[in-house]
């Protein structure tokens, strides 16, 4: 018999990552990501 998680369980991790998505953009977080993002990038093709 397979076991499957409750659709409560679901919904509340659903909603807890949306509100840590949204608490990241609030802080600024997303533009400190894209740097990052963007540094390894240059790193890695061999242009920065």
């Amino acid at each position: 018999m397979k076991k499957t998680v409750p659709n409560y369980v679901t919904l509340i991790l659903l909603l807890l990552a949306v509100a840590s998505c949204i608490f990241g953009v609030s802080r600024g977080e997303a533009n400190t990501v894209n740097k990052k993002a963007t540094n390894i990038c240059m790193e890695c093709i061999g242009i920065g």
